[in-house]
């Protein structure tokens, strides 16, 4: 390729700008925010009438998080800061043209920063990067296709290719993408699941026989106790605070687990309440656990243990509902809550108090997020937490539950209309019989297996279908190698990002429709695609703005452009791509015919609010377990230990996932910089370093040690021996073999490091 092609995020030359850290999340700075962003973008005209129809009954869904929607109602801003900037980002007007390409090297661009490449603007046009070539040149949409299916149809076997997905795909695409994935005969379908929530479906499924949460919305006003572990919801969920506050005035306690005390947790002021927005605000929780990282499962073991010894069990529901309950009885009542103190660094009589708080709640809500699920343990901690709610019956009952919130605003739904590596037999047989497709049984890879295969060889052609798989995953060195690896890598994709820099020996972009434009057929004329959220809404979501290029064409229309490429090559399968990209009802019927749960689909999504998918431990208290019982599942304490740090990976307030909005984290009082980490003060000290000092970061890998230089120390609040580093900055530092134990996820959360003066400053 010439220049040399840096996979990392470029290092930074100048300290951030550090202020105490925000007492309430929202407000006025969220509303000016959110205007300065928007006006930025699109223009004062432009952010008004484009705002408006985020989660509007006849609008689109926010391409941001997954947090629902009311079912009843929507308010004139229905949509928080970060959903603001989604759509700001997405409706940008700067382009990303073919003169862009033709004066940026790929090797001049991956010198750039994720923000810089992400404010460049929306890409216009297909465009592909040949054998050793520097620039990215036009290309037509039928040659692209003809070039993934000449790659796919040259490959010894199927499994040498690898179909990815992000969670902002819609149901429609996701669907059809599996179905291209089985058509041409592989599971290799991984998807940003595997890097997040993966824990939480295999430990719920094998708990309580579904891999999703079992609260509404409403269910929060109903609760006693919230409990609140592992998550920033002012950051990455921040319409969860309106019903976190909603619940505290129905007269619900909320406890925050987390090592950092997260603004969002501790004040919130509605942007739409003037009265709050001006004054004191609402405060979120009652109490903060300031716990040592992936100490969690420990601390729930302590409330069980005070559960079980005050009698607050719920033995009608233990007795009919549940296995496994004498087992688990016996290992919580052996804990000993001083060494449970140790290891969360939480004291005894914090212990107790809360303890006792739990015991007095007659409907529990747990809500997690990434703190929960990516630590080598996070599969027995979820099922830790199911234990502790199982004791008091809070599955299937009014007010509480196990709430999993899922970051990507379509995560959950991808994998509900088949995105899964691991489809299970059901699935196969109604996929067959829906249309003719016969999905290999054979398991395939998830993200961490897809990056080893690329690696050695036996994955040769990587396929995504949105996202930023370079940054998102772990391990970025190796990441980076196993794509250069391949003989063909292609993104389908909005805005350029660093994993369109770093590619097979062609690489190829292919532009799409973002969430908010229309999308228009021949056929049927205006369309509209279907999301599902965190708690099981299926809903629609219709794009009213005009295209960003007259060249971009749809996810689904992507999809059927490979798909017909691919059937003129092979033995015809009788899939009628073309009038599926054509009339999404037709992609609904085949949902419809293959998942249970999608009766009248085309009928039912008419529905203004959607409709809500069966979720039988909610419904009826039916867990489709293999004995058919909720399941207690005993583990031994386990958690995660470090001769020097243990480091977790946080989001900036002003990102979403990879995508990098800005240079600041409000909230926490960091202005100007990401290459930070957050350290205690007593720990700075005896480390003889001060604000602002320059630091290297190292961790294992089977390599040997993996140095990133230069990050600049913020003294914070955070336990002794814990620090915290943005993501996708700290992403090299994960090893790529550091996985949870079921699940696979890698270990972000939980990734003992060292550090040391800077060689480089």
């Amino acid at each position: 390729m010439g220049d040399e092609i840096n996979p990392l995020t470029p290092l930074e030359s100048k300290a951030p700008n550090l202020s105490n850290p925000k007492s309430s999340a929202a407000g006025i700075p969220a509303v000016v925010s959110t205007m300065k962003y928007g006006i930025k973008n699109m223009g004062v005209i432009n952010s008004i009438g484009k705002l408006s129809k985020v989660n509007d009954f006849h609008g689109f869904d926010c391409p941001g998080c997954a947090w629902p929607d009311p079912d009843s109602h929507r308010s004139f801003a229905e949509f928080c800061e970060n959903g603001a900037k989604a759509v700001s980002d997405e409706a940008t007007k700067r382009r990303v043209d073919r003169d862009f390409w033709s004066k940026w090297s790929v090797s001049e661009l991956s010198q750039k920063s994720d923000y810089w490449l992400n404010s460049q603007g929306r890409l216009t046009e297909p465009m592909i990067l040949y054998p050793d070539s520097n620039y990215y040149q036009p290309i037509s949409w039928d040659d692209a296709f003809d070039i993934i299916a000449d790659n796919l149809v040259s490959l010894d076997n199927p499994d040498e290719a690898i179909f990815y997905t992000s969670g902002r795909t819609s149901n429609e695409a996701a669907f059809l993408w599996q179905l291209l994935a089985r058509r041409y005969g592989t599971n290799n379908l991984p998807d940003c699941s595997n890097m997040c929530h993966e824990s939480s479906g295999v430990a719920l499924t094998e708990s309580i026989g579904i891999g999703k949460g079992t609260v509404t919305l409403d269910d929060f006003n109903s609760a006693d106790l919230i409990i609140v572990v592992g998550q920033n919801p002012g950051t990455n969920h921040p319409r969860m605070l309106t019903a976190l506050r909603d619940a505290k005035k129905k007269g619900a306690s909320i406890i925050s687990i987390n090592p950092l005390t997260e603004t969002g947790m501790k004040k919130f002021k509605h942007p739409q309440n003037p009265i709050e927005m001006l004054g004191f605000g609402s405060t979120i929780a009652d109490k903060h656990l300031k716990v040592n990282i992936n100490s969690d499962q420990a601390l729930f073991r302590a409330f069980s243990k005070s559960v079980i010894e005050s009698g607050a069990i719920d033995e009608d529901f233990i007795d009919n509902y549940t296995n496994g309950y004498d087992e688990y009885k016996k290992i919580v009542l052996e804990s000993d809550l001083i060494n449970i103190s140790k290891i969360t660094g939480i004291s005894l009589e914090d212990i107790v108090e809360v303890g006792e708080k739990v015991s007095q709640s007659k409907s529990t809500i747990v809500c997690w997020a990434m703190g929960i699920t990516q630590h080598k343990n996070s599969v027995s901690t979820i099922q830790e937490i199911v234990n502790f709610l199982l004791l008091g019956g809070n599955i299937g009952k009014e007010g509480a539950g196990v709430c999993p919130v899922r970051g990507h605003s379509n995560v959950q739904g991808d994998r509900t209309v088949g995105i899964n590596h691991k489809p299970s037999p059901i699935f196969i047989d109604n996929l067959e019989k829906a249309t003719g497709i016969r999905s290999p049984e054979k398991h395939g890879f998830d993200s961490v297996e897809a990056v080893k295969a690329m690696e050695n060889g036996s994955g040769k052609v990587f396929l995504a279908m949105g996202g930023n798989f370079l940054s998102a995953m772990s391990d970025t060195n190796r990441t980076s190698s196993a794509l250069k690896n391949c003989n063909l890598t292609a993104h389908v994709s909005t805005k350029p990002n660093r994993s369109h820099l770093i590619t097979g020996k062609i690489g190829l972009i292919l532009p799409c429709l973002g969430r908010t434009e229309e999308d228009t057929s021949d056929v049927v004329g205006k369309q509209f695609v279907t999301v599902e959220n965190s708690m099981g809404i299926v809903h629609s979501s219709t794009g009213t703005f005009k295209p960003a290029s007259k060249s971009l064409i749809s996810e689904p229309a992507i999809v059927s452009g490979i798909g017909g490429a691919l059937e003129s090559r092979l033995e015809r399968s009788g899939v009628p791509w073309k009038n599926l990209s054509e009339n999404y009802d037709l992609i609904r019927d085949l949902i419809e015919n293959t998942i249970s749960g999608f009766e009248d689909y085309n009928i039912r999504i008419k529905s203004e609010s959607g409709f809500y998918l069966p979720n039988p431990p909610r419904d009826s208290r039916t867990f489709k377990t293999k004995n058919g019982l909720a399941n207690f599942i005993s583990h031994d304490l386990s958690f995660a230990e470090s001769s020097d740090f243990m480091m977790m990976t946080i989001r900036s307030h002003d990102q979403y996932n990879t995508t990098i909005y800005g240079l600041d984290d409000r909230y926490r009082g960091i202005k100007n910089g990401r290459r930070v980490v957050l350290m205690n003060e007593n720990d700075m000290s005896n480390h003889g370093l001060s604000k602002d000092s320059l630091v290297d970061l190292s961790s294992e890998m089977k390599s040997g040690l993996i140095v990133s230089p230069k990050w600049f120390v913020v003294p914070y609040d955070i336990p002794e021996g814990n620090v915290a580093t943005y993501f996708p900055e700290s992403n090299m530092l994960i090893p790529l073999d550091s996985v949870a134990d079921g699940s696979n996820t890698p270990t972000s959360k939980s990734v003992p490091i060292k550090i040391s003066k800077s060689k480089l400053g």
